[in-house]
Order: C-alpha cells, then sequence, then structure tokens
C-alpha cells in the first residue's frame, strides 16, 4: 500500500524535503531530509490502522508539530 495521495508540506524548521517512514511494521511518523527533525511515532496494531496512522503523522507535521535535533530551533 503506498501513500501517494497524503500531502507533505516543506519541513517547518528548514523547509527542506519531509518524508513518511514506517518504523518496523508498529508506527508512522515523518522526517526531514536535511535537518532530521521529525513528528512523534504514531502507533498502529493493524493494516486498517497503517492509513490512519500515516495520515495522522503526515497532520502533525503539516502543523508543525515536530522535534528538532538542533538546539535552539
Amino acid at each position: 500500500m503506498d501513500f501517494l495521495d497524503i500531502e507533505l508540506l516543506d519541513c517547518p524548521v528548514c523547509n527542506g524535503p519531509g518524508l513518511l517512514e514506517e518504523e518496523n511494521g508498529w508506527c508512522m511518523y515523518v522526517m526531514c531530509l536535511d535537518c532530521g527533525s521529525q513528528t512523534a511515532e504514531i502507533a498502529f496494531h493493524s493494516r486498517e490502522e497503517r492509513k490512519a496512522a500515516a495520515q495522522s503523522a503526515a497532520d502533525l507535521w503539516n502543523m508543525g508539530k515536530v522535534v528538532s535535533p538542533t538546539p535552539g530551533s
């Protein structure tokens, strides 16, 4: 299953590209390919919940709710 219909805005910290990631089949998050900022991990427990978790991670990203590894960002 792909998530081509989920829109990701540029990184709220550095304006770099975001990438939707799946972590070992249990959670989804979005991470910036430039600065490493990322959203919280959104857990899922079934294939049905996977798409909703991906959309939730994208929504957090698009709202600017990220953790940045850069001090003071």
